[in-house]
């Protein structure tokens, strides 16, 4: 059965999630880093929120741990480098709080329009200031949106409700989808120069740090107004306190802040600006629905495989997975056989579907190809890492989908290239289930994968198979299946044999004695 850590609060229903679909949840809130080292190793999930801190130390003692899962989108608080390189996916919830944020920066922003929380402060404290506070429209005003994902698409819908003009800057944001959004797409100086009110909803990463600073402000507009609900660090806050003070920037709401909790920030006590405690998304139907989301994503790659909203993995649905699996077992297998015969610098690998395989989500095949291939040359390689190894070491991997027919209704070829060259390998399933090698080297040749297999390559000449079958003979080897090829009469030939048990280093040397012997190795499956 596996075992989930709740180590920050979460809806209460979270912990009935994952009991009801037969995991065992402890609920452990407010450990200390040191607490939580010792005890991740434990447990295969960690649910968390933005208290628990998943840092190197915590990842390194997570022996057993497979899956972090966070309720929420942001994740500043896992070292998803560190995770992935050991294997562990890093998933989160991008769409359960969207609505929720969506809606604070759009409160804010008519907090700080009509400079609603100072007014109150003084309303409240007796005074009767109306005169001092004088605010300005929505109506007609332009809405730079910067960052126009989940959160920004919604934001700029609300902007166009309030009959404001709304502009967008995104790299990623093509054409098409922002005519369906209904915002005029710019580059990132000319949405300063035009905006009245800047709303910030990108996350944080090199590019992005600092992205409004006494540059970006002194490109905007004379009195306009920046919100930032996203990440704290994407405004520049001495910058920014000397343009509030300088009167160029005229306001400014902030939910987040580049240190937090923020009991103490420059930006503090000033009146043109307006600060929450990183509320974005602080409404109970969000908290409940990223919850549940992630108890019900972390539950199904535990007990399914299906990935959903994974940072370091490809998502796969529970139906893909399922659909997948057989295809997993042969890339799998493919990538395995083609890694036991490595023996030099592993340079490149092409994998090549063919037929039904190319039309289906191919991803996980190549991760699992990677693993299987690089799984006889390092420890603690799986899907989750096995790209990442790959990229360290310089190793290329190129990914060809044909649409022409071939001889199987589907087909998987892997060829490897390292410093004395290239080989490949091939197979299929048989009746849609049943992994088969169907090719090694060029050379056509059936069968199927076994725990205990030797591969041969020889000289095709007459009495090598009868002196290979005496040699095993005489060392008590039983042998289940023999299976041959040869790419011509005479020629390179190969044997692959499915043995009870696998064969000790005597044996070994005694078949590569044999006459006509290029290469023997002994394989697992």
């Amino acid at each position: 059965m596996p075992r989930v850590l709740i180590s920050d609060k979460l809806s209460p229903r979270a912990a009935d999630i994952f009991r009801d679909r037969g995991i065992e949840v402890d609920v452990l809130v407010g450990m200390s880093p040191e607490e939580l080292t010792a005890k991740i190793g434990d447990y295969d999930g960690l649910a968390i929120r933005s208290a628990t801190k998943v840092v190197a130390d915590v990842i390194a003692a997570a022996d057993n741990l497979k899956v972090v899962g966070r309720a929420g989108i942001g994740v500043d608080n896992v070292d998803i480098a560190a995770a992935t390189q050991r294997g562990i996916v890093v998933m989160n919830t991008p769409h359960g709080n969207s609505i929720t944020t969506a809606e604070h920066a759009i409160a804010m922003m008519f907090a700080l329009a009509r400079q609603i929380p100072e007014a109150d402060r003084s309303t409240q404290s007796g005074k009767w200031e109306k005169s001092r506070f004088m605010g300005v429209e929505l109506t007609a005003k332009t809405l730079g949106v910067i960052g126009c994902g989940n959160i920004g698409a919604i934001v700029a819908n609300r902007g166009q409700g309030l009959r404001m003009k709304v502009v967008a800057y995104d790299p990623f944001l093509s054409p098409e989808r922002a005519e369906d959004l209904g915002v005029e797409k710019l580059e990132l100086d000319e949405l300063l120069a035009r905006s009245d009110f800047v709303t910030l909803h990108v996350p944080m990463t090199e590019q992005t740090k600092g992205i409004i600073d006494a540059a970006a402000m002194a490109k905007m507009k004379p009195g306009a107004r920046i919100i930032n609900c996203a990440r704290g660090g994407l405004v520049v806050e001495e910058d920014l306190k000397a343009a509030l003070e300088s009167g160029h920037v005229a306001g400014a709401a902030l939910d987040v802040f580049a240190e937090e909790p923020a009991r103490e920030n420059a930006l503090f006590g000033m009146d043109n600006v307006v600060a929450t405690p990183h509320l974005g998304a602080a409404t109970v139907e969000a908290q409940e629905k990223v919850a549940l989301q992630v108890a019900d994503q972390m539950s199904d790659y535990l007990l399914t495989g299906a990935v959903t909203n994974a940072l370091n993995m490809p998502s796969l649905t529970a139906e893909e997975a399922s659909r997948l699996r057989p295809y997993m077992l042969l890339s799998d297998g493919l990538g395995s056989f083609a890694g036991q015969l490595t023996r030099t610098g592993l340079k490149a690998v092409t994998i090549e579907y063919e037929g039904q395989v190319a039309g289906l989500n191919c991803r996980p095949l190549t991760q699992a190809i990677l693993t299987g291939l690089l799984r006889p040359m390092l420890e603690s390689v799986n899907m989750v890492n096995a790209p990442v190894v790959a990229r360290e070491r310089n190793i290329d991997v190129s990914e060809v989908k044909h649409e022409r027919d071939c001889d199987f209704q589907t087909l998987i070829r892997v060829t490897v290239t390292t410093e004395r060259g290239d080989r490949a390998v091939a197979g299929t399933l048989f009746g849609g289930h049943r992994p088969r090698l169907v090719e090694i080297k060029g050379i056509e040749i059936e069968a199927e994968l076994a725990p205990h297999m030797l591969y041969i390559s020889n000289e095709d000449k007459p009495g090598f198979i009868g002196a290979l079958g005496m040699a095993l003979g005489s060392a008590g080897v039983n042998i289940a299946t023999f299976h041959l090829g040869r790419a011509e009469r005479g020629g390179a030939a190969i044997a692959l044999l499915e043995l009870d048990a696998a064969l000790d280093a005597a044996v070994i040397e005694t078949l590569k004695a044999l006459p006509g012997i290029r290469q023997v190795q002994q394989l697992s499956f």
